[in-house]
Order: C-alpha cells, then sequence, then structure tokens
C-alpha cells in the first residue's frame, strides 16, 4: 500500500512527530512518497538512525518532483500558516491550534483543505463553531522508540518536580515558577527542574528571563537546564523527575507532559484545552482553569490583530495550583509510579494513530 506525505523533517515537535510515523510507515514496509517541507532532512534530534531507515527516507523523497501527480491525496503536517499551499488537490491537513478565535484567514485556510485534523477536541469544537465543517480529531501518541522508564535512582530523598516546553507566557512558565518557589523554595525535601530554555532566543536572552523570574533571591532546589538537542537526553530528563507540571493555558498536546505521565510519573495538569485528552482524574491530579480566560498576546510569538494566533487561553488561581501540587505529594509518596499513567502508552499508539489517518485518506 502506498501513502503520500508532506512532513517537515527537523528537530523540533512537529520534525519528532513526522520521523516517528515516518519510521512506523518504514517498518510496516509502506510505499511512500514523501515531500520534506523545506527540502530539509534533519535527524539530529534523533539518537538511533538506521542506514536503511535513512535510504528510505531518501528514496521516499527522492522523485516526487518527477513523479508527482496533483490528483494523488496528500496527508500533510503542518502550521495552519503555510497551508493554504498545495501540491494536492485532495489535501488532508494535521495542524495544532492553541487559542480561541481562528481569523478569516485561518478559516480560509481550513475550508481550502479537503480535510483539516486536529488533535484537540475542544480546537475541533471552536472551528466548528466558527463555521468550519471540515474537521476531525486526530490524536497523538507515545513515542516508544525514543522514550522509555528508566529504573534509575537520580536524587537522594527530594521530591523533584519537573517543568517543560520553550518558554512562553502562554505556557505560564513564569507565574508557575514564582508560586512554586513560594511554596517549596529552598525547602530541601523538594526540587524543581525546568527545562524551558527557548531556541528561538538568544543564549543572553534565556538567561535574562531567568533573572527576571528569580527577581535577585537565590534557591538550592532549582535548576535551569539547557537546550537538550537528542531525545537520549530529553528521555533523560523526563525520567529524572516525580512529578511533571502541565498548566499551561493552551496546547495542541502537551508532548512533555504526555509522555512524563506515560514514563509513570505524577502529575499536575491543568484541566482544559488538549490535556482532557489524556489527563484525567485517575492518572493525574487535575486543576481547574479560572472561569475567565486571558489575552495570549506577548508581543513575541503572540501579536493582536495579526492574521493568525489570535485570542486568549486558560487561566489558573495560585491556590488551585498549590494544592494540586500537595495532592500530587501525596500520590507519590503513596506510589512513586503512576500505574494509571503507564497504561497510556497502550491507549495512544502510532498504530492507532495510522489507522485513523488512513480512514481519512479512504
Amino acid at each position: 500500500m502506498g501513502i503520500n506525505c508532506q512532513f517537515p523533517i527537523n528537530n523540533v515537535s512537529f520534525g519528532q512527530i513526522s520521523t516517528s510515523y515516518l519510521r512506523f510507515l518504514f517498518e510496516k514496509k509502506y510505499n511512500v512518497n514523501l515531500i520534506p517541507i523545506g527540502n530539509q532532512l534533519d535527524f539530529s534530534a534523533q539518537d538511533d538512525i538506521s542506514k536503511e531507515f535513512l535510504d528510505w527516507i531518501r528514496n521516499s523523497s527522492g522523485n516526487f518532483l518527477s513523479d508527482w501527480d496533483r490528483k494523488n491525496k496528500l496527508f500533510k503536517l503542518w502550521h495552519l500558516n503555510g497551508s493554504l499551499e498545495s501540491y494536492s488537490n485532495n489535501q488532508i491537513l494535521f495542524s495544532f491550534y492553541e487559542l480561541d478565535s481562528p481569523t478569516k484567514e485561518e478559516l480560509n485556510i481550513v475550508k481550502n483543505n479537503n480535510k483539516v485534523l486536529f488533535s484537540s477536541k475542544y480546537t475541533c469544537d471552536i472551528f466548528k463553531s466558527f463555521g468550519a465543517q471540515n474537521i476531525g480529531y486526530l490524536p497523538l501518541f507515545f513515542d516508544s522508540l525514543n522514550f522509555f522508564r528508566k529504573e534509575k535512582k537520580y536524587f537522594d530523598g527530594r521530591i523533584t518536580f519537573n517543568l517543560a516546553g520553550k518558554f512562553e507566557k502562554r505556557k505560564h512558565h513564569e507565574k508557575i515558577i514564582k508560586i512554586w518557589l513560594k511554596k517549596y523554595g529552598n525547602n530541601p525535601k523538594y526540587s524543581l527542574q525546568c527545562a524551558i530554555y527557548n531556541p528561538f532566543f538568544e543564549a543572553k536572552d534565556n538567561q535574562s528571563i531567568v533573572r527576571s523570574i528569580l527577581d535577585g533571591k537565590n534557591y538550592f532546589n532549582i535548576n535551569f537546564l539547557q537546550f537538550m538537542p537528542t531525545n537520549k537526553l530529553y528521555n533523560d530528563y523526563l525520567n529524572s523527575g516525580d512529578i511533571i507540571i502541565g498548566m499551561s493555558g493552551g496546547e495542541g498536546w502537551g508532548l512533555p507532559e504526555f509522555h512524563s505521565l506515560c514514563l509513570g510519573k505524577h502529575g499536575v495538569i491543568l484541566d482544559a484545552h488538549s490535556y482532557k485528552e489524556w489527563a484525567n482524574k485517575d492518572n493525574a491530579i487535575l486543576v481547574n482553569p479560572c472561569d475567565k480566560k486571558i489575552d495570549a498576546y506577548d508581543g513575541v510569538f503572540f501579536h493582536k490583530g495579526q492574521k493568525f494566533n489570535q485570542g486568549q487561553i486558560f487561566d489558573f488561581e495560585e491556590e488551585e495550583f498549590i494544592f494540586g501540587c500537595e495532592e500530587a505529594v501525596k500520590r507519590f509518596e503513596s506510589s512513586s509510579i503512576n500505574k494509571n499513567g503507564l497504561s497510556l502508552q497502550a491507549r495512544f499508539t502510532v498504530g492507532n494513530m495510522h489507522e485513523n489517518i488512513i480512514k481519512f485518506l479512504a
């Protein structure tokens, strides 16, 4: 069987998803026509890439300019901004959306694709409420090749919280850290590891962000980690924590938080947006969002009045977050392994995602 794909192959989340799915197609011996977005094949984040897989990728992407027919159905993974352009008259777009107010430009892009899939039912409902009916839901998957549980003791005695994702207002990083330090700062029983380095900023800008968050104070139990360029390093980081914090105001899925629960880590998760697809009261401590949302605009990634990414994000109250942390600590002290989190591995597989994709392409 053949499948036609247009994917980014790079070292960020879009590229990680693409590579994992392509590896699945390779292992299942699919014939693939691959159109690499940007003509880039960057596997630098991958630790184990076989020559056979690389050869298959190159062969799959080597002939599309000479052999491609716009009548072919095409499965594309990309941002809405950049997906009006298409190599196919019948394109199925898989994308991510984090806010709540689709613009007329975004809606027009959706309308001009045969089908648009989102990994969040919340997002699907938003676009449908704005009149887009060609919408479908496609959940993501646990990357079992790059991420796996390590039975290793990283710290002696302390309970370690992890906070992940590129630093953004949308993810509430600064708010989370300041609240956590107010409660647990300089308490030797607890530590916080922040993997929030944003590679879109220069090193000095990332350093400035840390100084601003700490406001001139010193805490021995918080650590800001540098950018981790490979999955091997990131897997080690996820394994080193006991409790993952997922309090972002808007996500397309939340891969670090999701993978942490899949590895058996406990979680403090905001009960909103795409988190609701995989986090529940049995596998995480859920934190209620505020009744009112806040604007997402930060002057960096989200600018008011632009043609893309307009709207608001969910917020939360300080006491609700701290209560969630305290309950997560109790769960961890009762059992260091989150067995209900581990069960997500079997529920969300790349094979299940592939079956859904085939249905949409049929």
